[in-house]
């Protein structure tokens, strides 16, 4: 598995960042390699990233490079160039399917 952590500034509010967020989640949930995303709220104002695992380090490139991903920064109003890291796991402490089925937050 591959872990990408992706990391922007953007001058959205928390909802606005929320309604984009879960506007897309749909084409996100399509994505047959994307074993979990996690949408976060950074301790910095304006600051949310994404946590993604991947089953493959070849998923997540096919992902980086297709238009879904390029859409990013223009639907959460990217400010400067985003932080991405990516990292093999060694192992995960519970069994994959302890990340659980996708839970709505209202």
């Amino acid at each position: 598995m591959i872990v990408l952590f992706i990391q922007f500034e953007t001058p959205l509010t928390e909802d606005e960042v929320r309604a984009v967020a879960q506007e897309r989640a749909p084409e996100f949930r399509a994505l047959p390699d994307l074993v979990q995303k996690l949408y976060l709220k950074l301790d910095k104002p304006g600051h949310y990233g994404g946590f993604y695992v991947w089953k493959s380090r070849e998923a997540m490139q096919a992902y980086r490079e297709s238009d879904l991903a390029k859409s990013i920064p223009a639907a959460y109003q990217v400010i400067g160039t985003p932080k991405v890291d990516i990292h093999e796991v060694l192992f995960p402490l519970r069994a994959e399917a302890a990340f659980g089925p996708d839970r709505e937050t209202a």
